[in-house]
């Protein structure tokens, strides 16, 4: 199978090292300004260049988020980002405007230039207009079509990239493109503060009779008009491969380190196992059940996804307690807390390259020596023998239903 990029989000540190150590062949991460999701974490301009080198010490690309629209005032600071951006070594800069498309040109000559989904490419035309101006690569509109996006591919220029969103939350308008946030909240989603009113719960008021409320019913669980599901096409990666796509992307700058770390890495060992021609262990398919989502589909690829009908929820069966820091080779690790357990409690582990296995909590020991059967102050450290010797950021979960009611 053809050889597809992993492209994975870092919304801070944290989740960089976990899509890193998980098999990221690159990572997306913006700054503090210009980037699609200003609640995500992001990245100080101290921060940036020691992102960048963890990065490139793994191997791994840094392509840096710049696809907001930006405005008259806020352009006068974008020079001195791209310069910042392309003096610290970041590999690709993900555009949206033209203006700044150029402006990026200009300032920050060394990193390669990605079209945003943010421009809702659809066409072979839009995508060779903008290879023909010096992008490297073209993020597709996610509203496309398998059979569109193989089009796309036969003709265009075959040294443009195509890059296709693969996993994550969808939006319910036009690659992302919506102004019903700026209307109900003054938060703009084209500049990176998208309040997410597609996901509200709305009720209809007739003029004459203020504060009297309607429910609206599509059946009698309420209402789904706006109701996007998720998209999950790790069952699909040959697909994606046949019809020529170079790299694939998951969506979440703003969703948990947990969830760079899980989808990272089963989305890795199915391409490894599809590249390789070896059966694809159905464990990997297992681990996008087991963080927080709404119900998946196949987006686009295969004609129009639908709606789920029986709720609006997410579904969020498991929580993370604690990630290992340190392991030996007899299975003694040293641990910090993320949500208190207890000896005796039936756990998972799962991490880089190591498979999901299941066993149960024995006692625990602080750093002064003191036996514990219950551990539960967030972030104390405390050590735990595991069955087998573990690797660094090995996370520790247990099954507990968190799913919004």
């Amino acid at each position: 199978m053809k050889k597809i990029e992993l492209l994975s989000p870092a919304g801070d540190m944290e989740k960089l090292n976990m899509a890193v150590r998980c098999g990221a062949d690159a990572v997306y991460l913006a700054g503090t300004s210009f980037g699609m999701r200003s609640f995500a974490g992001n990245f100080t301009p101290e921060e940036l260049p020691a992102a960048v080198k963890l990065a490139h010490d793994h191997g791994v690309r840094v392509h840096v988020t710049v696809n907001t629209m930006a405005r008259g005032p806020e352009l006068e600071r974008l020079p001195a980002h791209l310069e910042l951006l392309n003096d610290c070594g970041a590999d690709a800069l993900i555009v949206a405007d033209l203006g700044a498309f150029r402006m990026a040109q200009k300032y920050a000559p060394r990193c390669e230039l990605h079209v945003s989904t943010q421009v809702s490419v659809a066409n072979h035309a839009s995508a060779s207009a903008w290879h023909e101006l010096g992008a490297k690569r073209v993020v597709l509109a996610r509203e496309l079509s398998l059979e569109e996006i193989a089009e796309i591919r036969a003709k265009t220029p075959s040294s443009l990239e195509i890059e296709v969103f693969a996993h994550g939350a969808m939006c319910v308008s036009y690659s992302g493109r919506c102004l019903l946030s700026n209307y109900m909240t003054g938060r703009d989603s084209n500049r990176g503060a998208c309040a997410q009113p597609c996901r509200y719960q709305y009720y209809l008021m007739e003029e004459k009779r203020p504060g009297e409320y309607f429910p609206v019913f599509e059946d009698e669980k309420g209402t789904y008009i706006m109701n996007s599901r998720d998209m999950c096409m790790i069952d699909h990666l040959d697909d994606l491969a046949r019809v020529g796509v170079d790299c694939i992307k998951i969506e979440g700058r703003a969703k948990s380190a947990y969830y760079a770390a899980i989808v990272t890495g089963a989305y890795r060992h199915v391409l490894d196992d599809l590249a390789a021609g070896r059966p694809v262990d159905p464990v990997w398919r297992d681990e996008v059940e087991k963080v927080s989502h709404r119900h998946y589909s196949t987006g686009f690829f295969y004609g129009e996804p639908g709606q789920y009908y029986e709720d609006s929820r997410y579904i969020r069966e498991y929580q993370v307690v604690a990630i290992v820091t340190d392991c030996d080779e007899s299975g003694l690790a040293t641990l910090s807390l993320r949500n208190k357990f207890c000896a005796g409690d039936e756990i998972e582990a799962v991490g880089p390259d190591l498979r999901p296995f299941a066993f149960t909590a024995g006692t625990f020991t602080t750093p002064e020596g003191e036996a514990l059967s219950e551990v539960r102050t967030p972030q104390m450290r405390f050590s735990m023998r595991f069955p087998r010797q573990v690797p660094p950021w090995t996370i520790l979960r247990h099954r507990v239903d968190l799913s919004a009611k």
